[in-house]
């Protein structure tokens, strides 16, 4: 049996452009520079406190800037200004390896617990992840309580764990507890820094998941 973690920004979702406007909105209403494009998307997969922290420094007004990017993220979604499309590939691939009955899946995020149980009934996922680990659960990527915690839920050890993401944080996190680390180049991490981080593969596309783990596990000998 297999355990396949899926982060959500940048791996599952293209929130790129509703980040990018609550992260612009917020330092706005607290008379702060926005960082540019780059930075403001290199804290992606962060929880929230620790992703203002790495942006504005320990000394900024770090729970009111969470509290009001939080709002500002609601109210973009719920005035559909920006869309959160699934990537290409995403919904299919989530199905197909939810059929098979040799894996299991979860979800390991910097999002809240609202913001996953938002993305599921969105999606029409509800009962396809044995467990579901958020920024409310556990200590920020790339510390690996979330994918510890994940395990023990799930019931299945770190040689058959995989750890799908598109940050150095979710690469790092997987090492930290003995995981599988599997990249995708389509997020918000260079693959070179993927693969530095301790990536096994980067997907060039999700179709190519399940093909990759099922490799990846024969080689370990596994499957």
């Amino acid at each position: 049996m297999k355990l396949i973690v899926f982060d959500i920004d940048g791996t599952l979702v293209d929130s790129k452009a509703m980040i990018l406007a609550a992260q612009r909105e917020t330092f706005r209403l607290h008379g702060i520079p926005a960082p540019d494009e780059r930075r403001s998307l290199s804290i992606v997969g962060l929880s929230l406190p620790q992703a203002f922290r790495v942006l504005v420094g320990e000394d900024a007004p770090i729970d009111a800037l969470c509290a009001d990017y939080k709002r500002v993220f609601r109210d973009l979604r719920i005035g559909a200004v920006h869309d959160e499309p699934l990537f290409p590939g995403a919904a299919e691939t989530v199905a197909a390896l939810a059929a098979r009955d040799d894996v299991r899946l979860g979800i390991a995020t910097g999002k809240t617990r609202n913001g996953v149980t938002h993305l599921v009934e969105k999606h029409g996922w509800d009962g396809l992840f044995v467990t579901m680990q958020t920024a409310d659960d556990a200590p920020s990527k790339p510390h690996p309580g979330m994918l510890l915690r994940a395990m023990d839920e799930a019931g299945i050890g770190p040689g058959q764990t995989y750890m799908v993401g598109d940050t150095t944080f979710d690469m790092e996190m997987a090492v930290r507890a003995g995981c599988r680390p599997v990249g995708v180049a389509w997020g918000n991490h260079d693959p070179a820094d993927l693969a530095a981080a301790g990536a096994e593969r980067v997907l060039i596309a999700m179709e190519h998941l399940s093909d990759h783990i099922d490799a990846l596990a024969s080689d370990a000998g596994t499957a």
